[in-house]
């Protein structure tokens, strides 16, 4: 079945889904390891857990394993640069967050000082993802930034930011004619 599907459809539909940026972390023997990721969500409320999907052949990867705990940063829209910089292959480990204001959470990650937010995270299961595996992971700390709400997004391989309209999904809601009332 998925012969069957086109390469280059299915890559372009995948880039038409809009998402935020996080860089999401992990120490192992003293060494941090990064990585930029999009793919990225919430999972629970209760108990609360994320997941973020890695490449198997990164070297992130493995050390996220190993570790079983991992930090994920959300990025803001000035952490463009960053996000560029943690999503380049090969770059060298030593040093890497040199010049990058960060923080060590509780468990020992780093975590971006340029974030809007905050999660560490302890692994609770891995599944096959074809060839990114699906890290789940229970959210033990969590913190924001306050008076910050300018979110890094990326859409059809560029970045960009949020335009806020007044609509919610609350304000939508109530317009529909014939919606369900309590």
């Amino acid at each position: 079945m998925a012969d069957s599907v086109d390469d280059a459809a299915f890559r372009a539909a995948l880039s038409r889904f809009g998402s935020g940026v996080t860089v999401v972390s992990t120490v192992l023997d003293g060494v941090d390891h990064l990585m930029t990721a999009s793919a990225f969500t919430s999972v629970s409320l209760d108990p609360p857990m994320v997941l973020v999907c890695s490449h198997r052949t990164s070297r992130f990867h493995d050390a996220v394993l190993e570790a079983g705990t991992w930090g994920v940063s959300i990025l803001a829209e000035r952490g463009m640069k960053t996000s560029a910089w943690f999503a380049h292959r090969g770059r060298p480990l030593e040093d890497q967050l040199s010049g990058i204001a960060h923080h060590r959470g509780t468990s020992g990650v780093a975590l971006l000082d340029e974030a809007l937010g905050w999660l560490e995270c302890r692994t609770q299961a891995v599944h096959d993802g074809g060839d990114h595996a699906i890290i789940v992971g229970e959210v033990v700390a969590a913190g924001v930034m306050q008076n910050a709400d300018d979110p890094l997004m990326y859409y059809r391989s560029h970045y960009g930011t949020m335009v806020r309209l007044d609509e919610s999904e609350k304000t939508v809601f109530s317009d529909i004619p014939g919606r369900l009332t309590t």
